[in-house]
């Protein structure tokens, strides 16, 4: 469950939606659509190299060509379960056998040091010429069935054509000599008889089967005595012809059966490379890179990353200029807080973040500068409340709780996912155990003046290979409490997960750098001057709310912030500002120093 609620936060079906329109045919588009992250860093490492080798072809051989692919799958599937298939899609089958020889003939015409992973994909791909032959022989452009297809059906199409022309000279000559009695001067058809428009009174003029009349009953559609017999002989020698396509059909619909796999096979092996030419061409509409799976020794650099999504909003809807962001994750960090003001960038980041490890894990380039290296994450898990969607339901803290529980479960807390009100507990009852020293306790022994007995070091567990995106942790309750949670939360994450980002403006999280060495600070930088947001991440300092100058901005009465800002020039927070003010203020003047050396 929870697995699934990530991908709809973080806008997973958009960013696949997107990527499907670059594929080429209705299967690759609805499996684009529908994209399915491997279970294995080997998979996704294939994927990967799928994609590098479509890359090169779209470079050097102007990319694969997909004519003639249909999406026959349901009808290899009908034939197969004894079906008749009609001549269209009969012919479907034909293009399609022929566009996926096309397709391995491009492949293999490359060198193999180039394509090795997508040569050995189609090295066993069966094309069956000799059944495209068959079809084209007896099928034709149109879908029907040709002339040639038996010797008996072409005869029956000579008799039937020279019994329409004898039809067609009978009622020629009565029209010459009945032209009084006719309405009109022509030959028509009601159903699959031949008829002339004779006059209602004058109907005794041509004696035969009246088929149908006009509306106003002044014409009567009547079918010669003198051409029923030869409409009979038509009627039967088209039953014939309609029977012997059928056998023709059932021909070869049986021949299709007969390599249903092998057809099957081929569907599947033609869509997973129009996948790989559509991964291709959306990293390469992107700006894309490959990404480098690290090892757990290495860091993770991610250098002018931008959001997929702003990109494509950017583009396509005149959105506003995407600001990328640099994500440069020591190996031993396990909990980065970023901090700074509301509009700021924060939820975006995490939502970047989680869409690259998402993006590398199903072979997609990820839009950041070279190199770009991150972890495998086998699992993203995400609590993100946006206020802005429309389909965030658990915006509430109650809501938070229960799925950061169902994150915790997925971690192997021990919870199942679907059991939310043990889940909901699980998240709880982190706090309960923090250190006495967490909930404020001056000392964790009975008695002050007694030690405590000596206890042997609790190894820690080894963390999930797993990336965990919490949006506003401990938000929504009181602050003293939550601030307590979000803390035991982190610590509890920093031992079961490989890295964990998390977004808050609760000052205490930004100490905790100072207590363990797995923890980061990072904020989002406000232009003071503007009183804006610029977008930009910063590593290492943490961020200010500025929700006073916010709400200065925001034109909020000037009486209250002067208030507000008095109010909090007493408390110690005002030097906890003053401090980090200091160090954005060095931060500036160390990069002004650094461009202009």
């Amino acid at each position: 469950m929870i697995h699934q609620e990530t991908l709809n936060l973080l806008e997973w079906p958009r960013l696949c939606q997107h990527l499907s329109t670059f594929a080429a045919t209705k299967r690759g588009t609805l499996a684009a659509q529908a994209l399915i992250a491997p279970d294995s860093q080997a998979a996704s490492a294939a994927l990967l190299a799928q994609t590098q080798e479509a890359s090169w072809l779209e470079d050097n051989n102007n990319g694969l060509n997909f004519g003639g692919i249909r999406d026959v799958g349901a009808a290899v599937e009908r034939a197969y379960r004894q079906g008749l298939l009609s001549g269209e899609e009969l012919l479907a089958i034909a293009t399609t056998l022929n566009g996926a020889r096309q397709l391995r003939r491009t492949i293999d015409s490359q060198p193999p040091e180039d394509l090795p992973v997508l040569q050995a994909l189609v090295a066993d791909l069966s094309t069956h010429p000799d059944l495209e032959q068959q079809i084209y022989h007896c099928i034709d452009d149109r879908g029907d069935v040709t002339d040639r297809a038996s010797p008996k059906l072409g005869g029956f199409r000579d008799r039937i054509k020279a019994t329409r022309q004898d039809i067609q000279q009978r009622l020629q000559r009565i029209l010459q000599r009945q032209a009084g009695a006719m309405q009109e001067p022509l030959i028509t058809q009601r159903g699959d008889r031949f008829v002339l428009p004779v006059k209602a009174p004058q109907k005794d003029a041509v004696p035969g089967i009246v088929h149908d009349a006009s509306a106003s009953g002044a014409t009567l559609y009547i079918e010669p005595q003198a051409v029923v017999e030869l409409g009979n002989r038509l009627r039967q020698l088209h039953r014939q012809e309609k029977t012997e396509e059928e056998i023709i059909l059932r021909q070869l619909s049986d021949a299709v059966a007969a390599v249903y796999h092998d057809l099957t096979h081929l569907l599947a092996i033609v869509t997973e490379l129009d996948l790989a030419h559509a991964r291709a061409r959306y990293s390469l509409w992107l700006g894309a890179n490959p990404p480098r799976f690290t090892e757990p020794h290495e860091q993770t650099t991610l250098r002018q990353l931008r959001h997929p999504l702003l990109v494509w909003q950017q583009r396509h809807e005149q959105g506003p200029e995407v600001v990328p962001i640099n994500l440069l994750v020591r190996p031993d960090l396990r909990v980065v807080a970023i901090t700074g003001p509301n509009t700021g960038g924060k939820t975006v980041t995490l939502k970047t973040l989680g869409l690259a490890a998402l993006m590398a894990r199903v072979g997609l380039y990820i839009p950041a500068r070279e190199p770009v290296e991150l972890p495998w994450f086998g699992q993203v898990l995400a609590d993100i409340g946006d206020e802005q969607s429309i389909e965030q339901s658990l915006s509430t803290f109650s809501g938070h709780i229960r799925r950061i529980g169902r994150i915790l479960a997925a971690l192997g807390s021990g919870e199942g996912e679907g059991d939310e009100e043990g889940a909901a507990l699980s998240a709880a009852t982190v706090a309960s155990s923090a250190s006495p020293r967490d909930q404020g306790s001056s000392s964790s022994s009975p008695h002050p003046l007694i030690p405590s007995p000596p206890h042997p070091p609790i190894p820690l567990p080894t963390p999930t290979n797993a990336l965990v995106l919490l949006d506003e942790v401990g938000a929504g309750t009181d602050p003293s409490e939550g601030t307590a949670l979000a803390i035991a939360l982190l610590k509890h994450l920093a031992n079961r997960a490989q890295l964990t980002m998390a977004t808050t403006h609760y000052g205490e999280l930004k100490a905790l750098k100072y207590q363990d060495a797995r923890f980061e600070n990072a904020s989002v930088e406000f232009d003071e001057t503007t009183l804006s947001p610029t977008y930009r991440l910063l590593w290492g300092i943490p961020g200010r709310s500025n929700a006073l100058a916010i709400a200065r901005r925001l034109g909020l009465d000037t009486t209250v912030v002067d208030e507000a800002t008095a109010l909090m020039a007493t408390g110690a927070q005002e030097d906890v500002n003053q401090v980090i003010a200091g160090l954005e203020a060095q931060r500036r003047d160390q990069e002004a120093r650094s461009q202009a050396a």
